[in-house]
C-alpha cells in the first residue's frame, strides 16, 4: 500500500511538471507594440480605429526613426485601420462607409501629410526599389489631409489614437506620438443624413 501512494505521488508530480512545462513554453513576452483599438459613435456613424502602438524607447522618432519626407503607416506590425460605417466628410471630399489604411508623412517643416488610402493597402504595397512610391500611392489616396503639428505638452511614450465630438456630428481624430500631435476633422455628415431620411416619406 505503502508503495502504491509513494507511486502515485511520484506520477503526479511528473504530470504536474509536464503541464507546468508546457504551459511555460506557450507562454510568450509581451508584444513590443501591443495592438489597440479604439472606436466612437458620432451621430450616426461609428468610426475606429485598429493599430499596434509602438514605444519611444528613448529613440528620437520623428526625423530618425520615421524619416521626414517618406510616408510611414502610423503605427506598428500592419496597417493602421480606420473605418466608417457611414459615408462621411473629410477635408471637403465625401468617402463611402468602409475600411481605409491610414498613412502619414512627416515634414521637418511645414504641414504634415495624413492619407487615407482608398484600396485598404499596407504601405509596403508601394515599395519599389527599396524606396516608396509616393506618386503611386497618392494616386490611392481617398483623401490626403494636411494638418499642421502640435508640440505635444509631454513625451507620449506610446503611440495612440484619440477620437472625440463635442457636438456629436463632427469627429476630431487625434494622434499622439513622441512629442507630436496631430488632428483631423470627420464631418458624419448627421444634418444630410437626416433630410435624405426625410426625403423618403
Amino acid at each position: 500500500m505503502k508503495i502504491n501512494k509513494l507511486f502515485l505521488s511520484a506520477f503526479a508530480f511528473i504530470l504536474f511538471l509536464s503541464f507546468s512545462t508546457t504551459s511555460f513554453a506557450q507562454l510568450q513576452a509581451p508584444a513590443p507594440s501591443p495592438s489597440a483599438y479604439v472606436s466612437q459613435n458620432v451621430g450616426f456613424t461609428k468610426i475606429s480605429i485598429d493599430y499596434s502602438s509602438p514605444a519611444v524607447k528613448g529613440r528620437k522618432v520623428f526625423g530618425e526613426l520615421e524619416k521626414y519626407g517618406v510616408t510611414w503607416r502610423a503605427g506598428a506590425n500592419g496597417p493602421t485601420i480606420i473605418e466608417f460605417s457611414t459615408g462621411v466628410k473629410i477635408a471637403g471630399k465625401n468617402l463611402a462607409a468602409g475600411k481605409y489604411t491610414l498613412f502619414i508623412t512627416p515634414q521637418q517643416s511645414g504641414d504634415w501629410t495624413i492619407h487615407l488610402n482608398s484600396k485598404a493597402n499596407a504601405v509596403f504595397a508601394y515599395m519599389k526599389d527599396g524606396k516608396i512610391d509616393e506618386e503611386a500611392m497618392a494616386k490611392d489616396d481617398a483623401v490626403a489631409i494636411k494638418v499642421s503639428p502640435i508640440a505635444a505638452p509631454e513625451t507620449f511614450e506610446r503611440l495612440a489614437y484619440f477620437i472625440s465630438a463635442e457636438n456629436n456630428k463632427v469627429a476630431s481624430v487625434t494622434f499622439m506620438w513622441a512629442d507630436v500631435m496631430l488632428s483631423f476633422e470627420v464631418d458624419t455628415q448627421v444634418d444630410q443624413k437626416i433630410e435624405g431620411f426625410k426625403g423618403q416619406f
